[in-house]
């Protein structure tokens, strides 16, 4: 009976922070599309301003209400005027509530590729569409090859979004497993690693060709939460989650990865290629080693 009473309490606060500061949130999106030039940035600044404060407040409901500890680690030199690329492991919606916690207003506003359908999700979908979040629209393998035309669209998307994301400080979000991770999805996929699922390249591959001498460095995050179950959004509110590791690598990153066309220069793809799958080595020995401390 408490967890269902805290659920239902901190849902409804949640809920009320978002009604609350949608509306002035969508009169800056609004005025985005109006107003010219710098005009048009501060507009911009005022909705990342409110998004922030959102969060903001989301983290105190949760401080005041859940009794979650937030193990977080490596965010001492986070700065919040420069720009970042940022890879995490993906597993629960609860990831993101995690990375709020323990990187908001410590650097940029996220910005996160979603998929096209959470454009639906009501209240939020406003503010992603707001807050400029590219809306992605992935196809099977299967689909492509009978609609070849449509191959190599969300890597435009990548691209515009990219380019609009150069007229600000920003961090780029990037699950390089495309999904979240569940051990039906490892074997099927016959992952070499045992907390992670296979990564995708091209994404990633097509922010650092845009982004690249415009990033300072990786964020290389890595979020572990007690049990071999990932927990889901109502675990969370409901006070059931007693600890959360989110370990933070700051990384640098190599000039070389965004030197050369990905798709067409084989050199370079293999490169990228390399490299994200030595991070995905790295962190599937960094979560054994942390879900071993946290499930002693």
């Amino acid at each position: 009976m408490r967890r269902l009473l805290t659920g239902s309490f901190v849902t409804l606060l949640l809920l009320l922070n978002t009604l609350v500061l949608i509306g002035p949130l969508m009169v800056f999106a609004l005025l985005k599309l109006v107003l010219p030039g710098r005009y048009r940035d501060y507009a911009s600044w005022m909705v990342m301003w409110f998004a922030e404060t959102w969060a903001e407040i989301d983290k105190l409901i949760f401080s005041l209400c859940i009794p979650t500890v937030w193990d977080v680690r490596g965010n001492a030199s986070l700065r919040a005027d420069t720009s970042y690329l940022c890879v995490s492991n993906h597993q629960t919606w609860v990831d993101i509530p995690a990375l709020i916690q323990v990187l908001n207003r410590k650097i940029p506003f996220f910005k996160f590729f979603l998929k096209k359908e959470l454009i639906w999700v009501p209240l939020l979908g406003l503010a992603w569409w707001a807050l400029d979040y590219p809306f992605m629209k992935r196809y099977s393998k299967a689909f492509l090859d009978k609609n070849p035309h449509l191959k190599g669209q969300d890597l435009e998307i990548t691209k515009a979004a990219c380019e609009l994301f150069k007229r600000q400080s920003v961090t780029v979000v990037n699950y390089l497993e495309g999904t979240r991770f569940s051990e039906a999805k490892r074997v099927a996929q016959q992952s070499p690693y045992q907390h992670l699922l296979k990564p995708k390249a091209g994404g990633v591959a097509f922010v650092l060709a845009a982004l690249g001498e415009q990033l300072d460095a990786l964020l290389d995050v890595t979020i572990v939460y007690p049990g071999n179950k990932a927990p889901g959004f109502w675990d969370l509110v409901s006070g059931s989650i007693p600890r959360v590791i989110v370990d933070i690598e700051v990384r640098e990153l190599d000039p070389a990865l965004w030197a050369g066309d990905y798709e067409t220069d084989p050199a370079v793809r293999q490169a990228v290629q390399a490299w994200v799958n030595q991070l995905w080595h790295d962190k599937d020995a960094r979560i054994e080693r942390l879900r071993g401390e946290l499930n002693r």
